[in-house]
Parts: structure tokens; sequence; C-alpha cells
């Protein structure tokens, strides 16, 4: 278990490197974070234009390896000073340890108010995340906790806080805690002070970054450009079946990086999500229909690919579920569709994908989430990559990821269930390999 390295400079075309920092004498190298530190408060600069990376990660240690769950977890901290080329362990780590077994997913940044380290660590059986602040990335001092909140239902893992922009208000900022919780994601809005965190989202309310039973673990960058949204990158995948989808020779991917925004609508903050502008260079070809579509039943979107971006608006019509249909190959298919009678957007792969490879895949088939009309309409956007659907619905108020193993050539098509339902907006772009 070692930490994997690739760079990118747009997110979407990825160059693989050696592994940063590699499993040794049974520490292997767990889920964390990393920081630059321009101001050289852990020393680890050797002359004036040295910017030290540093990563923290959790050190999941097996002393027997005859007992794999007699382990103990700690953070320890890498630096590299050449851009992250190459990273050396430090040897005064670790750096944190409370004696814990499951303490774990350190995420650190820079808090300026404070002129402090804040590192934000994982009691993963407890669901509680804990604060701690440092002057140097080496000390650290426990400041507050969070939780249990929310969903608790199972363990907690890989948390983050960082300050998103309002929609709309420039210079204006709440902040935002996510968490996952084994094989979901939650999130959580308000102000943090360098010392502990409130929530100021109603607390009777579990809030996702995404609604499909495929995305997990999304962290945030650090150390982007001034200016720059935050962008979010989650897992494509679910712990219940991981091991056994049925790809070759990986096993599951990354989601496409989101930017992030925030809108508050009555008394509660709601989580923007957008695919970074990156995606646009991958174009191929664009299929627009310009006029405006009414389908009573289905009608096919007869585009030839496996790889594109798709998006579609519709108004809303009493008593009626209206939407796309992916992957159709005959009556099966993918549906992405709006119940009008609930106010639900909600996705069903139980007819698209192949279900042989575990047990109980097609059990975990169908779910929503609740989305109400826009001007009495519906928009998605919709990345769809062979297995991996990706769903963003009202400018990224819904989100949600799934994965479908189904026929290599299939088609799509909008439908309407209980009236005829005019689709204003309809485009299809292709998509080249960003490989």
């Amino acid at each position: 278990m070692s930490w994997g390295h690739a760079v990118s400079n747009n997110l979407v075309h990825w160059k693989h490197l050696p592994v940063a920092i590699p499993e040794e004498d049974s520490v292997a190298i767990f889920s964390g974070s990393a920081v630059m530190d321009k101001n050289n408060t852990t020393g680890f600069a050797r002359n004036v234009t040295d910017v030290p990376m540093v990563a923290i990660y959790t050190a999941h240690i097996i002393a027997d390896s005859m007992k794999p769950d007699n382990y103990r977890q700690e953070q320890h901290i890498a630096y590299s000073l050449d851009n992250g080329r190459t990273f050396t362990k430090y040897p005064g780590n670790p750096v944190l340890d409370i004696g814990k077994k499951d303490f774990r997913d350190p995420k650190v940044f820079w808090h300026e108010p404070t002129k402090k380290w804040i590192m934000l660590v994982v009691l993963a059986q407890e669901h509680i995340i804990r604060f701690y602040h440092s002057p140097d990335l080496k000390a650290w001092t426990h400041t507050s906790d969070f939780g249990p909140a929310g969903d608790y239902d199972e363990i907690w893992e890989c948390s983050d806080l960082l300050e998103v922009p309002i929609e709309n208000e420039p210079g204006n900022k709440k902040w935002v805690l996510i968490n996952s919780q084994q094989y979901s994601m939650q999130y959580f809005v308000g102000e943090f002070d360098g010392i502990k965190f409130v929530n100021q989202n109603p607390r009777n309310k579990i809030y996702r970054p995404d609604y499909g039973p495929d995305y997990y673990a999304g962290i945030t960058y650090n150390n982007l450009p001034d200016g720059h949204p935050p962008v979010l990158i989650g897992w494509v995948n679910n712990w219940k079946y991981a091991n056994d989808i049925p790809t070759h020779p990986w096993k599951s991917a990354m989601a496409v990086p989101r930017s992030l925004e925030l809108k508050k609508r009555m008394n509660e903050w709601l989580l923007l999500q957008k695919p970074i502008i990156g995606v646009s260079g991958l174009t191929d070809t664009v299929h627009t229909w310009e006029n405006q579509v009414s389908v009573k039943n289905k009608q096919l979107v007869n585009v030839e690919s496996q790889a594109f971006r798709m998006e579609v608006e519709w108004e809303v019509q009493k008593n009626t579920t209206a939407g796309v249909r992916l992957a159709v190959n005959g009556e099966k298919g993918f549906v992405v569709g709006y119940d009008s009678r609930k106010h639900k957007l909600f996705i069903d792969r139980s007819t698209a994908s192949d279900t042989s490879f575990h047990k109980e895949f097609k059990e975990w088939s169908r779910y929503e989430a609740d989305l109400l009309p826009d001007s009495s309409k519906i928009s998605l956007v919709i990345l769809y990559d062979k297995s991996i659907v990706e769903v963003l619905a009202n400018q990224g108020e819904v989100a949600m990821t799934a994965q479908i193993f189904t026929a290599e050539k299939n088609n799509r098509e909008v439908f309407s269930k209980g009236a005829t339902t005019r689709f204003t907006r309809l485009s299809v772009t292709t998509l080249k390999s960003a490989w």
C-alpha cells in the first residue's frame, strides 16, 4: 500500500510517475493530503529557493503479518524538495499518535487568520472528526471535535474542510466540511475559526455531494491558484463490490474533477458542482437539436459514441416522469429520470448492467434525491464514459454517479411517461480519449 503519483496541467491528461511514497518495514501508506510549506515552517528547505512539499499520511502498521487485524494507525509526514518528484520520510515520525487503532486520513491546510496549520483526522468507529493545529507540521495540539452528526450508520473516513465561494456573491465564502461513510459521502456548511467547526445547515437533514452508489472519498486540492474555485475529485467505486467489478486491467477510476460553489435556499446551504472546464478539451463532435422536442413516449437520440457529454433540459409536467435512458439495448437501459409527483431525481441501472459478478449488485440499482425544478425546468449535464455515468442536475445542485457494465454498443433516448414533455434543450458532444 503505497502512494502512487501522477501529474497534469489540466486535470484531464495525466502522466504517471514512479511511486511517490512506498510501503516499507510493515508500514503501509494510507490516505492523507499534501501542502506547500511556502514559509519553511518545517525547516526542511536546504536553501532559499526551496519550497518543501509536505505529504501528511496515515501510517498503517501491522507488526505481525500473520495477524493483519492487529494494527495501529499513526500520522506521518514526508517531504519533497523537487516539486513532488521524490519524497523523504521524516525521521521523527510519527508526528501524531494517540494510540488508536482506527485514527486516519489526515487533511491538512494552512489557516491564514491564525497563522497555523490545521489537521483533520477521523476517529472512524466513533464517527468523530478531530481538529488539531500546529506551527510547523511536526508538533500538533488537539483543539476540538466534530460529530457524530448527519449520517453515522457506517464508519467515517476521509474528511476535508475548505472555504467555498458563494454563488453570485464575489468575495463571500462559507466553510464546508466533507466526510465519507464507508459507502457514501456527506457535507456540512458553517463556520470555522481555526479551533472548531460549527454546522449551520439543518441538523435533521443529510446533505450529500453525490447521491449515487459510486462516488467516495472525495477530497479537494490544496494550493490552487488565487481566485480558482475549489476542485473536488472522488473515487468511482463502492466497497460493497469494488474488488469484483468486471473490468481489466484496472479496478475503478477517479471521477471527473468538479469545481465547487454554494448557494442558499431558504434556511439551507447547498453545494453546487460543475465539471472542470478542462473536459471541454476532449470535445470531438457536437450534435445539437435546435428545435424543441415534444415527447409523449420516447424518442431516439441517435449518436454513435460511448464517451460523451449530454446536456438536456425539459419543462416539468404534473404527474409525469421524464428524462433520459442511456445504454439502451432493446428494453434495457440506464434511466435518469425526474418524478414530478415526488419531486425526486433518480437513477436506475437495474436493467442496464451485467450483475453476474456480484450476487447483490442488482439490489443496489436505484438511487434518488430531492430536487425542485428551476423555473419549472429540470436540466442535466451527463458525462458518460463506457462504464461510468456522472449526472449533475440543475447547475450541479444534485450529483449522482454510477458504474454500469453493459453491451459495447448501445444507444440513448429521451422519454416521458404520464404526459407529453417538451424538451427545450438537447445536445450530445462526443468526447475523445484523455489518453
